[in-house]
C-alpha cells in the first residue's frame, strides 16, 4: 500500500504485507500441486523481471545481475510474526507451516546481511 497523498512506497504504513514470505508461500502451494521448483523460479524471478522491464534481472546467466537466494526447498518452518523483518510484522500466514527456507540472499554477487538496506529502487522507464 503506497502513501495515498504522494504515492511514496517508503512512507506507506505497512509496506508489502508478507513479501518476505513470498517464495515459501508460492513454493508450498506449488509443491503440493506437483509444480516443479524450476517453474516456480520462472514465476518468482524471470516473469516479474520481464514484466517490470528489468533486462539485467531474473536469470542466472552471463550479463545478468547475480541476484539469487540460497533456498532449502525440503525444509519447513512455522510463520512467527515476531521474526518477520517488515516494518509492521503482521501477516495472514501467522502460525502456518510453509515449505522452503531462504537461507541467504545475494544481491549483485554480494551476500545481504539484513542489517542495513541495500540496493536501489528500480524503475521501469517508458520507451
Amino acid at each position: 500500500m503506497k502513501e495515498l497523498g504522494g504515492g511514496d512506497f517508503g512512507a506507506a504504513w505497512g509496506g508489502i504485507s508478507s513479501l518476505q514470505l513470498g517464495l515459501p508461500i508460492v513454493w508450498t502451494e506449488a509443491r503440493r500441486r506437483g509444480v516443479p521448483l524450476s517453474q516456480v523460479v520462472g514465476w518468482m524471478a524471470r516473469a516479474p523481471a520481464e514484466f517490470a522491464g528489468l533486462p539485467a534481472k531474473g536469470r542466472i546467466a552471463p550479463g545478468f545481475d547475480a541476484d539469487f537466494c540460497i533456498f532449502a526447498p525440503d525444509e519447513s518452518f512455522v510463520v512467527d510474526p515476531r521474526r518477520l523483518l517488515h516494518r509492521h510484522p503482521v501477516t495472514p500466514y501467522a502460525g502456518r507451516r510453509l515449505q522452503g527456507v531462504v537461507r541467504s540472499t545475494i544481491l549483485r554477487g554480494e551476500v545481504v546481511d539484513g542489517k542495513r538496506p541495500r540496493g536501489r529502487l528500480l524503475a521501469r522507464h517508458a520507451a
